[in-house]
C-alpha cells in the first residue's frame, strides 16, 4: 500500500477502527464533520463515538457524490473536518474539497473503503487527504483488515500507539472462526441453504439488521454520547457486521490477507471489465473518463425492490444499500440535516449496487424482469454524471451505449448470510 499510494500506511484490523483513530487525532471533541448522508450507519456511529457532530452534505442524484456547489457558504466556517465517502468507488470531488479545506485550515479525511483502485484527476483516491482509510474486506475479499494512511510520515508512530491502545487481544476462537468462514459460506451457497442460514442467525440473535439500517435506539445513543469520545460506549453499534473490528490479528488472518492483497491488481482488472459491461446498459448514466474498478456499480432502477427479489432468486444478494439517508434515519437530535435532502433520498431509493464480477448474470436478470430505468428528476439533475464508472461515449466496450440515458436538464458483499445493509469494513 505504501508503494501504491506513495505515503505512509498503518495496518488496522478494520477501516472503521482506522477512521476512529484518524478522527480522534485530527478533530477536537465537539467539532463538526461534513459527511455524506448516503453512507453506512456504522461510519455515522464512529463519528459520534469520536465526540463529533455529523453534518450531512448535499449529494448529486446521478451518482451519490458530494455536491460541493450545494453546500451553503454558512456551513463551511463551522466545520472541523470534511470526510469523503467515495460511494461504491465513485470518487468524491477530492481536489476541490482539498482546496476548500486548505482555505479553512481544516483536515480532509478520505474514506476509501470502496475505492482502493479508483482515481480522480489522475491521482489515486486516498492521496488527497491529511489521512485516508482503506478496507481489505472489499476488493480483496479478505473480510478483515484495512489501512490508515497519512500525508505526514512523522505522524505514523503516534497513530500506531493510538491504534495499539484500542486493540483487543488476539483470540484463538476468533481465528478459527475466521479460518472456517469461507468454507462454511461456500457450503451454504452450494447447498442452497441461504434462507435457513438467515433464519438460524435470527433465532440465535446474531442477525443484527432486520432492515437496511440497524436499530438506532435513541435513548441508549444519547446516553452513549454523554461519554464520548469513548469507543467502548458505542461498541454495540460499531461492531455490527464485524465483531472483530478491533481485534489484534493473528497469523491466519495476516497470511490470508497478504495472499489476497497480492492478487489485487488482477482483481481490479476484473472489476474494471465488469464496470465497462454494466456502464453500457440502459440503467447506468453516462460518465466521462476511463472506467474505474468500482466495488459496486450503482444502476438506477425504478422498482428496486422487485430487482432485488429477482436477483435473489439467482442467489445474488444485493448488499451495501444505504436507504434512508442518515439525516432521515437519525434525525436532528444526532445530526445536522442536509440543506438539500431530495437528491440523496432519490439516489438512496433507486440505486441498485451491482457487483461487477456478476455483471452478465445481473444484466440477464434485469432484462428478463423488464426493469425500468429510474429517470433523474429534472429538479435534481446536474449534468451527465461525475468522475465515475463509465468510459466516454463511442469508446467501444468501455463506453456508454447509445441508448444510455443522459441526465435531464436540470455487509457485506454477496454473503450467503449477509444483511442488505452495508459493511464499512
Amino acid at each position: 500500500m505504501r508503494r501504491r499510494l506513495g505515503r505512509e500506511c498503518l495496518y488496522v484490523p478494520s477501516c472503521r477502527l482506522g477512521l476512529y483513530v484518524a478522527l480522534r487525532h485530527w478533530c477536537r471533541p465537539g467539532g463538526r464533520v461534513l459527511m455524506s448522508p448516503v453512507n453506512d450507519d456504522v461510519i455515522f456511529f464512529v463519528v459520534l463515538a469520536a465526540g463529533l457532530r455529523p453534518v450531512q452534505a448535499p449529494l448529486r442524484a446521478e451518482d451519490g457524490s458530494i455536491d460541493l456547489a450545494a453546500v451553503p457558504d454558512s456551513v463551511w466556517p463551522g466545520l472541523s473536518a470534511v470526510l469523503t465517502t467515495n460511494l461504491y468507488g465513485n470518487p468524491d470531488p477530492a481536489p476541490e474539497l482539498r482546496a476548500r479545506c486548505d482555505q479553512l485550515g481544516i483536515p480532509l479525511l478520505e474514506d476509501a473503503a470502496h475505492a482502493i483502485g479508483s482515481t480522480v484527476a489522475g491521482q489515486p483516491v486516498g492521496t488527497f487527504g491529511d489521512a485516508s482509510v482503506f478496507s481489505l474486506s472489499k476488493h480483496t475479499g479478505a473480510k478483515t483488515g484495512g489501512f490508515l494512511t497519512v500525508a505526514d510520515p512523522a505522524l505514523r508512530a503516534g497513530l500506531e500507539r493510538a491504534r495499539d491502545e484500542l486493540l483487543e487481544p488476539a483470540r484463538l476462537s476468533a481465528e478459527l472462526a475466521y479460518g472456517l468462514r469461507p468454507y462454511a459460506e461456500a457450503g451454504v451457497r452450494g447447498l442452497r441453504l441461504v434462507g435457513a442460514a438467515r433464519a438460524t442467525l435470527r433465532l440465535l440473535g446474531l442477525q443484527e439488521r432486520e432492515d437496511i439500517r440497524m436499530e438506532l435506539r435513541p435513548g441508549e445513543l444519547k446516553r452513549a454520547q454523554s461519554a464520548a469520545p469513548a469507543l467502548a460506549d458505542f461498541h454495540s453499534w460499531i461492531r455490527v457486521d464485524m465483531h472483530d473490528y478491533r481485534r489484534r490479528p493473528g497469523g491466519l488472518r495476516l497470511r490470508r490477507t497478504e495472499r489476497l492483497l497480492a492478487r489485487l491488481e488482477n482483481r481490479l482488472a476484473h472489476h474494471r471489465a465488469g464496470v465497462q459491461v454494466l456502464s453500457a446498459t440502459r440503467w447506468a448514466l453516462p460518465r466521462p473518463g476511463p472506467a474505474q474498478p468500482l466495488f459496486r456499480v450503482p444502476l438506477l432502477v425504478e422498482d428496486r425492490d422487485a430487482a432485488i427479489a429477482a436477483l435473489a432468486r439467482r442467489r445474488i444478494t444485493v448488499g451495501y444499500l444505504y436507504d434512508p439517508p442518515l439525516d432521515a434515519y437519525a434525525g436532528e437530535l444526532f445530526t445536522d440535516p442536509s440543506p438539500a435532502p431530495g437528491p440523496a433520498a432519490w439516489f438512496a431509493r433507486h440505486a441498485l449496487p451491482v457487483d461487477p464480477l456478476r455483471a452478465k448474470v445481473a444484466i440477464s436478470v434485469l432484462t428478463r424482469l423488464g426493469a425500468r430505468p429510474a429517470e433523474v428528476p429534472a429538479a435534481f439533475a446536474t449534468g451527465t454524471g461525475g468522475p465515475g464508472a463509465g468510459g466516454p461515449a463511442g469508446d467501444g466496450a468501455g463506453g456508454v451505449a447509445a441508448n444510455a440515458r443522459p441526465a435531464r436538464a436540470h455487509s457485506d458483499t454477496d454473503r450467503a448470510t449477509g444483511p442488505r445493509g452495508g459493511d464499512s469494513g
